[in-house]
């Protein structure tokens, strides 16, 4: 039998929560993952004190969830809520900047492009992300896609981030990796409906209003196209390099090129090209096919004169960590390999 969300949030509605109500009636039940057997989640507290009453409960929880038909293991992680929520307000009309300006402790900023969406961009930059953060490298990933955000989802985080003085942002931490989102300022489902004046005010806010801390790299997941956020980005902070991600198809190839062009005008180095979705293996009989047709990004890097720096696989096991909020890079296996080769070749590089 296949257990279901909706028969563990079951389970966690007959759960008292601290201070009275129940943990689904709080709403303290956050970025829950149910895949075959495995259930995973974050209970958010309102305080640091009703989080640790919620820690002693942890336990408890786990083995009620254990009892239901289909469940093989729960992992249960608990937080709390920042005792100072930001008050500043993100998007506006940007404020004046003579030029590019350094991010204080941060050393290098390297964008993810695409010249279209689908294409698992952002897959690659949460992932890459984690990679890096695992081979040493001290990591920032700022979610720039502010009509899409979905690295909130694909790191496990909700929790809104703090503002101490209602003008500094402290992100935060998951995976090794220290994040900001537009998502994280968002109710859930809340759309961002915003001319480009605002879009710009918003970059130049996640980039120099965020404690970043001192980071090797600042991964950036941009948006796909080439419109507003990819030149605030340009004009806002030196851009170390750019990375850039498609499928091998052809219609996936016309607007990488696009992507190309544009990282060229803005005078961003492009580091290199990425194949993603490259190839397909059949979990049940080993078949390997071809489904977005393959080495079409190697050809394209080749004839600009370009670094390929591999291809990776269309595989279920990313689809599925990036909805429970662990990506894929954290763990073992083939795909964790590749990342970490990908990782591994940036760091040798000097691009990471």
């Amino acid at each position: 039998m296949t257990v279901k969300k909706e028969d563990v949030l079951a389970a966690l509605a007959g759960v008292a929560a601290p201070g009275g109500g129940t943990l689904t009636s709080r709403d303290m039940v956050r970025a829950m993952g149910v895949e075959g057997g495995v259930v995973r989640f974050v209970l958010e507290a309102e305080s640091a004190a009703e989080a640790k009453l919620l820690e002693a409960q942890r336990p408890e929880i786990e083995a009620r969830l254990r009892e239901l038909p289909g469940v093989t293991s729960v992992s249960i992680a608990t937080t709390a809520q920042a005792a100072s929520p930001p008050s500043l307000k993100i998007g506006g009309h940007p404020a004046p900047q003579a030029g590019p300006q350094a991010i204080p402790g941060v050393a290098r900023v390297l964008a993810i492009g695409s010249g279209k969406g689908g294409v698992g961009k952002s897959t690659v930059a949460s992932n890459l992300a984690v990679a890096l953060a695992r081979a040493g490298r001290r990591v920032g990933l700022l979610d720039a896609d502010i009509y899409g955000p979905s690295q909130p989802r694909m790191m496990g985080v909700s929790r809104r981030p703090a503002s101490p003085d209602g003008k500094t942002i402290i992100p935060l931490v998951a995976h090794g990796v220290t994040m900001m989102s537009i998502g994280l300022m968002l109710r859930d489902g809340e759309a961002v409906i915003w001319r480009g004046p605002m879009l710009m005010g918003a970059m130049q806010q996640m980039l120099g209003q965020v404690a970043w801390g001192t980071l090797d790299v600042l991964i950036v997941d941009l948006p796909p196209g080439t419109g507003d956020v990819q030149m605030s980005l340009a004009q806002k902070v030196p851009v170390s390099g750019a990375l850039v991600v498609s499928t091998p198809q052809d219609v996936a190839l016309i607007d990488a090129r696009r992507a190309l062009d544009m990282f060229s005008k803005l005078k961003v180095p492009v580091v290199g090209l990425i194949e993603n979705m490259s190839t397909y293996v059949c979990p049940n009989c080993g078949h390997e096919a071809h489904l977005f047709g393959h080495g079409g990004v190697a050809a394209e890097a080749e004839a600009l004169g370009l670094p390929f720096l591999g291809e990776l696989p269309l595989d279920l096991a990313v689809r599925l960590a990036g909805d429970a909020g662990t990506p894929i890079a954290a763990g073992e296996g083939q795909v964790a390999g590749a990342y970490a080769r990908l990782a591994a070749a940036l760091v040798a590089s000097g691009a990471a």
